[in-house]
C-alpha cells in the first residue's frame, strides 16, 4: 500500500465513518478499487488505525460532553451525564460480545468480499429511508433503548452495514430525539475503538504487520482530520432531517458494488 492510497482511504474513512454510508464497506471498496492486495490481518490492521483515528475525532468534538460526563462520575451523585454514562456503558456490551467471540469470523469479512458489502449497503439504505420518515420527539435515550442501539452497532459491524446510520435509525425508530441519538451514537464507540486497541497491543496483532508505519501515519492524520469536519456537518444533517440523499446513495453504490463484483 503507497501513501497516497492510505491518504485516500484515510479521507474516504473520516467522511464515511460520521456519514451514514458505513465506512468498512466503503474502505472494502476502496482497497477493491485501487487494487489493495494486502493480507487480512494487514487489512484489519489499517482499518484499525483508520477508526482510532476518527475516535479521536470524536474526543475532539464532543470534548466538553466527555469533560462532564468524566466530572460527574467523580461526584458520585446521579445527574443526567451519570445516566448517559450508565447507557454508553450498556450499549457498547452487545457489541463486545460479538467482538470477543466472532473475532474470526468478523476478520474473514474484510477481505474483498465486495457482493457481501454491497448487499449490506442497501440495508443501511432501507434503514435511513425509514428513519428520515418518523415522527419527531424529545424522548432521551434510556437503557432499555441504549441496549437496542447497542445491538445495531454490534449488526454494524458487518461490512456494508453503517454504524452511525444503523445506532441513529434504530434510536430515531424507537422515537428517541434525532440530536440526542446523534451524540450518543458517536459517543457510545469510544470504549469499543479504545478497547479494540488495547485488545490488540496485549495480543500483540498491530505490531504483526508488514504495512510501512508512515503509511499508517497518513492514513490516520487524513482520517482525523476529515472527521472532525464530518462529524459536526452529519450532527446538523440529522437535526434537519436530512437522512434521505444518504439512502439513496446508499442503494446506489450498494447496487453498483454487486454489479462489479458479479462482472468484473
Amino acid at each position: 500500500m503507497e501513501i497516497i492510497d492510505a491518504l485516500i482511504l484515510g479521507a474516504v474513512q473520516g467522511l464515511t465513518e460520521f456519514l451514514p454510508v458505513s465506512s468498512s464497506g466503503h474502505l472494502e471498496l476502496g482497497k477493491a478499487i485501487l487494487g489493495d492486495n494486502a493480507l487480512p490481518s494487514d487489512s484489519l490492521l489499517f482499518t484499525v488505525v483508520l477508526h482510532a483515528a476518527t475516535a479521536l475525532s470524536t474526543v475532539v468534538v464532543f470534548r466538553k460532553d466527555i469533560w462532564s460526563i468524566v466530572q460527574s462520575l467523580f461526584r458520585f451523585k446521579s445527574s443526567s451525564e451519570t445516566n448517559l454514562a450508565l447507557n454508553l456503558a450498556l450499549s457498547t456490551l452487545p457489541a463486545a460480545f460479538v467482538g470477543l467471540f466472532f473475532e474470526a469470523e468478523i476478520s474473514a469479512l474484510f477481505d474483498g468480499k465486495i457482493l457481501f458489502v454491497g448487499a449490506m449497503l442497501i440495508i443501511t439504505g432501507l434503514l435511513l429511508f425509514l428513519a428520515d420518515r418518523a415522527k419527531k420527539t424529545e424522548k432521551p435515550v434510556n437503557a432499555k433503548n441504549a441496549i437496542l442501539i447497542g445491538c445495531a452497532q454490534a449488526i454494524a459491524i458487518l461490512p456494508g452495514i453503517s454504524r452511525s446510520g444503523a445506532t441513529i435509525a434504530s434510536g430515531v425508530l424507537l422515537g428517541v430525539d434525532k440530536s440526542k441519538v446523534a451524540r450518543f451514537s458517536f459517543l457510545m464507540v469510544l470504549p469499543l475503538i479504545f478497547g479494540k486497541i488495547l485488545k490488540d497491543l496485549y495480543d500483540g496483532a498491530l505490531t504483526q504487520s508488514s504495512i510501512d508505519p508512515w503509511t499508517l501515519f497518513a492514513g490516520f492524520v487524513a482520517a482525523f482530520l476529515v472527521g472532525i469536519l464530518a462529524c459536526s456537518w452529519m450532527i446538523q444533517l440529522v437535526k434537519k432531517s436530512q437522512l434521505s440523499f444518504f439512502a439513496y446513495y446508499c442503494g446506489a453504490i450498494g447496487l453498483s458494488a454487486i454489479l462489479f463484483s458479479l462482472f468484473f
